[in-house]
């Protein structure tokens, strides 16, 4: 425990994560490697930001905690505005791919747990700590392994399920964010895939950007539009855990979303709507930014210290199998085209970090590579329904091994 604890007001850490991304744009223009290797802006700021706070650390002795209640509500609205900007018609379309996915999805988390089963072994700790080193901690992330620590910390006799699990869960989203865009090039330059330009965010998204530039008329009315999706999930939200039914808040923000764009446009076709407009791109990019920035810059690298050594070779093996997953399997089956290779850089962040990592990586990639609409629209489906509940069942399943 630190001798001193400093507390970052709310908007000051807003204010700093949005100083990281200026510094993760000014690297990412300078430095080729992460330029070419899609690694996204915030991700190269916030790491640096994480160390830079962990050099500050190891000096003065004192703690930086970062409020978080703004970068909490980012992510809702970037998942509000993924959900304006879906087309039903569109999802139809890759069903197949949403269906290969999730199938996928369930085989990688049983064999991830295997995985981390097999790094207990050989450290000789107990089974349960494969689990906290398996989906626990990173098909999981930060919240599982705050949900499933104490119980198997009590019941499994691993006293320090909380520290490996919280630290697994760290360097996770490290990798995570570090592997999908260069995971993504090669498959995608390997295989000289391009991105459909006649598809539905192809040309047509080209042509209204030149047509329709951001004024403050469009800008409100997307914000306003984004805000009522935001609204109507909370107002979901509510009802639904009553029920015990327990998804993350933009879930139902997200649902709401779509229903809005798949049912408004054509009650008032009139109307105007602002989906897949450059003022909404505008909102996306700037939620998810500064949302991972601020997430990336806050990580406590120093609570990595008492865990490194097997940690790090476990983790080292995690990553390992999802690439080899994704590389062998995953890929061919989605159809070895250029949306699969767009879902493979959200994979690695959906299989070692986490859902705003996976977009993170999709951005970069399609920023740099061309649209891919339907992978924003699917990874989010399979990372908010069904992980969950594959998760759980494998996380017991392994436990009464």
């Amino acid at each position: 425990m630190a001798d001193n604890v400093f507390v970052s007001p709310d908007f000051l850490t807003l204010t700093l994560g949005i100083i990281v991304y200026f510094v993760g744009v000014l690297l990412n223009r300078h430095i080729a490697f992460l330029r070419n290797y899609n690694i996204p802006e915030p991700v190269t700021g916030g790491f640096l930001a994480a160390v830079a706070v962990l050099a500050f650390y190891q000096l003065s002795g004192t703690e930086i905690v970062f409020e978080m209640t703004t970068r909490d509500r980012l992510l809702v609205i970037f998942f509000a505005t993924v959900g304006v900007n879906a087309r039903l018609v569109d999802l139809l379309v890759g069903g197949r791919a949403l269906a290969v996915l999730c199938v996928l999805t369930v085989l990688f988390v049983f064999l991830q747990n295997g995985v981390g089963t097999l790094g207990a072994w050989l450290f000789g700790l107990p089974s349960a700590a494969g689990v906290i080193m398996g989906s626990i901690a990173f098909v999981g992330g930060h919240g599982t392994t705050i949900a499933w620590a104490p119980a198997i910390a009590a019941e499994h006799g691993f006293p320090a399920a909380l520290e490996v699990g919280t630290a697994a869960a760290t360097l996770g989203l490290i990798v995570a964010s570090v592997l999908g865009g260069p995971v993504a090039k090669f498959l995608i330059e390997r295989g000289k895939l391009t991105a459909d330009a006649s598809g539905p965010d192809g040309e047509s998204a080209v042509a209204r950007a030149e047509a329709a530039p951001i004024d403050k008329s469009n800008f409100m009315q997307a914000l306003l539009l984004v805000n009522v999706a935001v609204v109507l999930g909370y107002l979901v939200h509510g009802p639904v855990t009553a029920m015990g039914v327990k998804l993350p808040l933009f879930v139902p923000c997200l649902i709401m979303g779509v229903v809005l764009s798949n049912t408004i446009p054509y009650i008032f076709p009139r109307m105007p709507w602002p989906a897949r407009s450059p003022a909404m791109s505008l909102i996306s990019d700037y939620s998810l930014s500064a949302f991972l920035a601020m997430s990336l810059m806050s990580m406590q690298l120093w609570t990595l210290a008492g865990v490194a050594g097997p940690l790090l070779v476990v983790v080292a093996m995690q990553a390992l199998l999802a690439v080899a997953f994704i590389l062998i399997v995953l890929f061919p089956l989605l159809g070895r085209d250029y949306q699969a290779a767009v879902l493979s850089a959200g994979f690695t962040g959906l299989s070692l970090g986490a859902t705003p990592t996976a977009i993170a990586s999709m951005t970069a990639v399609t920023r740099h590579y061309g649209p891919s609409p339907n992978a924003f629209i699917i990874l989010p489906l399979v990372s908010a329904f069904f992980v969950d509940l594959v998760n759980m069942i494998a996380i017991q399943f392994f436990l009464a091994g």
